[in-house]
């Protein structure tokens, strides 16, 4: 059995207390009538467990006397099996996963009881999964009308997505090295991406060169829809068509990145479709840019999470201000949110089993938690100019030139003890090496 799951259970079943935490497996995901998505497991469930199937309930319950860590599982089933695949049945599991107890599935209203009944309080998540909804809740209800003549039992529920922000904002060195191969993979595509677009080209040649070397290295698959925006199209943060073909005067901007067991890769890098930037796009890809340098140059343990935001926009509002497509103080027109007309979105997220990954922002006083080492963030700086642009009242009407462009640049970045590392290094940005690649 892996030791990280063992050491990552003991964390959580000493954070509890005298709790009891309640964690459910993900359920599968229908594609279209009987087909089924390719199963992915809850993160939360999987970081604590390793356990990658369907129809299982993890327990952790310190308080108990024989079994902390308990696993309800489905049983073997020969002809089931046949068509979905093999199961490690109860037996498995619980020489796999090192559970203390392992029972099927089936009697979880039996046996559940016995790892409740004890605890002065319940962790669990709401909204996954209604008919286990309806069981805890019913058992909780049960127990809390059984108190006053107990004297003991759960009198409150946490919800167990908020209990586990503070274990998985911090990546031990076996996440980090997973990450690490998700992030040399998705280097490679898109190093290869930018040496094989060309104008005349689909957006969707590009997307399918990618994902085939996701998955030739060992990849999972995609981390996300992999997005391959040319030409206006990059103006649409989300797009995810990939259908039209590329102009020479385009710029095509590919946000990809691949699952490497479980664990994810996120990078955006945007370049001309011919040989040379127009002027107009090299003057706001160098914008962007630098408000990307100087964003991660924020990314300090220590640090409040919200400096590297500020820098960025800061950044760009400045560029925007000098440029003419802004207009006013740099100050009010940032606490006024006019910047966010052609940069509408966040600087970066945390990056992990969930490309969203876990992790708290702000203290219940409103302010910014700091980065602590350990933290894999993502910076992504972006300007988007929709062709449909309409300015604000006081702000000034664009020309034409400055119309249907749209950059986001983003790299990978692991907060170190004394700084930060770029783990995406391996993919250049620099203005040359966009114009050079091939």
């Amino acid at each position: 059995m892996n030791p990280d799951y063992q050491q990552r259970r003991q964390a959580v079943l000493a954070a509890i207390g005298q709790g009891t935490a309640i964690f459910g497996s993900a359920p599968t995901a229908v594609m279209h009538n009987d087909v089924d998505h390719p199963f992915r497991q809850n993160s939360d469930f999987f970081y604590l467990t390793g356990f990658n199937e369907p129809g299982a309930i993890a327990i952790l319950a310190p308080h108990h006397g024989e079994h902390q860590f308990v696993l309800f599982v489905r049983p073997k089933d020969k002809e089931q099996e046949t068509w979905s695949g093999y199961r490690a049945g109860v037996d498995l599991a619980k020489e796999k996963y090192g559970a203390h107890a392992v029972y099927p599935i089936e009697e979880l209203a039996e046996k559940l009881p016995q790892y409740v009944e004890n605890a002065d309080r319940l962790y669990y998540h709401f909204g996954d999964d209604a008919p286990l909804d309806q069981r805890i809740l019913s058992l909780w209800r049960l127990l809390l009308g059984k108190y006053p003549k107990r004297g003991r039992g759960p009198v409150a529920i946490e919800d167990s997505r908020l209990l586990m922000q503070q274990f998985r904002r911090v990546k031990s060195a076996s996440e980090l090295d997973q990450m690490r191969t998700a992030i040399a993979i998705s280097a490679k595509a898109h190093n290869h991406a930018m040496a094989m677009a060309r104008p005349g080209r689909y957006e969707y040649e590009i997307q399918a060169e990618m994902e085939h070397i996701f998955r030739l290295e060992g990849a999972l698959g995609p981390a996300y829809p992999s997005i391959v925006a040319s030409g206006v199209n990059a103006c649409i943060l989300h797009y995810i068509e990939n259908e039209r073909q590329m102009e020479p005067d385009d710029l095509l901007l590919i946000d990809a990145g691949c699952a490497y067991g479980y664990y994810n890769a996120d990078i955006t890098r945007t370049f001309p479709v011919g040989e040379r930037f127009t002027p107009e796009q090299r003057i706001l890809y160098e914008l962007v840019l630098e408000a990307q340098l100087q964003a991660i140059e924020a990314v300090q343990p220590g640090r409040p999470f919200n400096h590297f935001h500020d820098a960025a926009t800061r950044t760009i509002t400045e560029g925007l201000v000098d440029l003419g497509l802004l207009q006013g103080d740099v100050a009010t027109l940032i606490e006024d949110k006019k910047h966010k007309a052609f940069f509408m979105h966040g600087t970066g997220h945390f990056l992990g089993l969930d490309v969203h990954d876990a992790g708290t922002l702000r203290n219940p006083d409103k302010t910014w938690q700091p980065f602590a080492p350990g933290n894999v963030v993502t910076v992504e700086p972006g300007i988007y100019i929709s062709p449909n642009y309409e300015p604000e009242e006081g702000q000034p009407v664009l020309d034409a030139r400055w119309l249907g462009i749209g950059i986001r640049i983003e790299d990978d970045v692991l907060v170190t003890q004394t700084g930060h590392e770029i783990l995406t290094a391996a993919v250049p940005k620099s203005l040359a090496a966009m114009e050079e690649r091939g």
